[in-house]
């Protein structure tokens, strides 16, 4: 039955998501050449306030508890778990504070309005999953920028998207790069729930009344700790509050 009735609401949401894309590439493209960093980052702050507001209409709602751990003033890696491409936008718009920053893979920096061009300009670092040793320098460069920016960096572990919401097993290189070229900052694991339960039909149709929650947890400076400590520390924590 959820599937039946999601059919005409998922074909609204997608008209709307499409047309926030649309709409916001323009804006982008305007804030960064014209005014700036913190002009392209409002954009696209608010492109994913909307894009959030799209995902409502299929009846999901967005839960984020215990963000009193993120602290201010420092550099942060956010380390998840995936579901699906809806933990995007909400990690955007909720932690738009920290300016989250993502390791995307490069087939993302071409042919999506919006979205490719914030990740070719808004700090976020592309990479080829099949070349290993070209992902080494363009992760650093993302743990140097939130070193000296004071930024978040995030990270999913798992590589791919876990379509039942089962953890998969956690790859150590990005994180530990990240570590090395960031030796200051904060890991706050984050256990994401229910974000695959949008896509369970598979793109089409959508599922509908889902309740997303982002879980974070206290966290674990890089400094204090030795890689396979923290590396240990992480994926426990975030494994921890995954509901499978």
């Amino acid at each position: 039955m959820e599937k039946l009735i999601s059919y005409p609401i998922s074909i609204i949401f997608y008209l709307c998501f499409g047309l926030c894309l649309a709409i916001f590439h323009p804006i982008q493209w305007v804030c960064f050449n014209f005014f700036g960093y913190q002009a392209h980052k409002k954009s696209v702050d608010y492109l994913n306030f909307f894009l959030v507001k799209c995902s409502n209409l299929l009846g999901n709602t967005y839960t984020f508890k215990n963000k009193d751990f993120i602290p201010r003033g420092v550099p942060v890696i956010f380390v998840a778990n995936h579901q699906s491409m809806y933990d995007i936008i909400g990690i955007i718009w909720y932690l738009r504070k920290f300016h989250p920053k993502f390791v995307s893979k490069k087939e993302l920096g071409k042919g999506i309005p919006s979205v490719s061009f914030n990740l070719r300009h808004g700090g976020s670092v592309l990479i080829d999953r099949r070349d290993p040793k070209q992902a080494i320098p363009i992760i650093k460069s993302l743990g140097h920028y939130i070193e000296e920016h004071r930024r978040s960096a995030v990270i999913f572990p798992e590589g791919t998207r876990s379509k039942t919401g089962k953890p998969k097993e956690f790859a150590q290189s990005g994180l530990k790069i990240l570590c090395k070229s960031s030796p200051s900052a904060i890991v706050i694991p984050i256990s994401i729930n229910n974000s695959w339960k949008m896509v369970k039909f598979g793109a089409f149709p959508m599922g509908l009344g889902n309740k997303l929650e982002f879980t974070f947890h206290e966290g674990i400076p890089v400094k204090n700790f030795t890689f396979e400590e923290l590396m240990e520390k992480t994926e426990k924590a975030v494994i921890s509050s995954i509901n499978y």
